[in-house]
């Protein structure tokens, strides 16, 4: 493939942060935590034990560019459906154990990628960490041990009051110590709170207390856009210090949207390789075409590509011009016309009715030259 320069940067050689030092696991293929990438997850909403839909599911996961996906395990025949989702998986799948100790077996034997537990609803779990350990070393199997705010271990609540960040690094930390007793180290941890602010002190503890991978997430963090706006707040202040190996975006929202978003924050944080940016002003009165309308018909109808291309999308003559010169792609609109510019020339003139299709048929054309 012969390189064509764009103006979208490439992952910069210097992060935003230097990543925290932690020790890796390997969650199937994918590597976690030890200055691996950082990595996207979700989880399905299917029953576990609707194989068909779960797989499709996943299927759809990854096609959006999820890495690692989580599926429930709440019920005998969820746990017997793990095998052969596991095996048939294109990503590696964890399974997420509440309640029943004896899933967590289930799951390791199914040949998951990993486990998920979450110790404060987990009946007698701690009488059962050698038990886990031995299983989950004689498989190869890593443990996340997930502390959440709304199901913290009522010892902790009473000491605390509440779920306060240290009740939750201490809890987190109690449990990472009975495997540690068993010499079982292949661990990842999370803390997750609804509120940023209280998950980002726990995480920061945590990350000073510990050298285990550290998976990110504001859980229950609400509708997609409250729940956008929240993780990617948490998410920016944690992963620009080097905190986070993982991260899941928690939405009422179809999971693949969770995706979207995870990746969309790890491409602005400079974490991943950026693919499309849609460049596209605010409008004010000096707009002189819908650039709203412009914008989102210009993102949908790019929308999977996967050359990196940076598209201007300006709807003045102040500052679209520069704009759309700094972009591999623009328009500067105006007087119901626009001026198309690649790599910062103009190229042509079209009626404002024909700026969107112009634009598609441009990065068409470049994505192309890039093959």
């Amino acid at each position: 493939m012969t390189a064509v320069p764009l103006g979208v940067p490439e992952v910069p050689a210097r992060p935003v942060a230097p990543r925290r030092r932690s020790r890796r696991i390997q969650v199937g293929p994918v590597a976690v935590g030890g200055g691996a990438p950082v990595s996207v997850q979700s989880m399905t909403t299917t029953r576990t034990s609707d194989i068909g839909a779960t797989l499709q599911q996943i299927a759809e996961l990854t096609a959006s560019g999820c890495q690692i996906v989580r599926v429930a395990c709440p019920t005998q025949d969820d746990a017997d459906a793990l095998a052969t989702i596991a095996r048939k998986s294109q990503i590696p799948v964890i399974a997420d154990i509440h309640f029943q100790p004896k899933y967590v077996f289930a799951a390791i034997e199914a040949g998951c990628a990993a486990v998920r537990v979450n110790p404060g609803n987990i009946k007698q779990f701690d009488d059962q960490v050698k038990e886990i350990a031995r299983a989950a070393r004689d498989h190869g199997t890593p443990v996340r041990i997930g502390v959440n705010a709304g199901s913290l271990d009522r010892r902790l609540l009473k000491k605390y009051g509440r779920a306060t960040p240290e009740a939750l690094v201490e809890s987190a930390l109690w449990e990472a110590s009975l495997f540690e007793e068993h010499d079982f180290r292949d661990i990842k941890i999370s803390v997750k709170h609804n509120d940023p602010v209280v998950m980002i002190e726990a995480y920061r503890q945590l990350a000073e207390s510990c050298d285990y991978p550290l998976h990110l997430g504001v859980t229950e963090a609400g509708p997609a856009f409250q729940g956008t706006v929240k993780s990617a707040v948490a998410f920016g202040a944690l992963l620009s210090e080097g905190i986070g190996d993982t991260i899941r975006v928690s939405l009422s929202a179809p999971p693949a949207e969770e995706v979207k978003v995870g990746i969309q924050i790890l491409q602005s944080l400079g974490l991943r390789e950026r693919r499309l940016e849609i460049v596209s002003c605010p409008s004010c009165g000096r707009a002189q075409v819908d650039v709203y309308k412009l914008a989102e018909e210009v993102t949908a109808g790019l929308d999977g590509m996967e050359v990196p291309l940076r598209v201007a999308v300006m709807g003045c003559v102040v500052n679209g011009p520069g704009e759309a010169r700094e972009a591999d792609l623009g328009v500067a609109s105006g007087n119901g016309k626009g001026q198309i510019f690649v790599k910062g020339e103009v190229v042509k003139t079209v009626p404002e009715s024909k700026i969107v299709e112009t634009l598609i048929e441009e990065a068409l054309r470049i994505a192309e030259q890039a093959k």
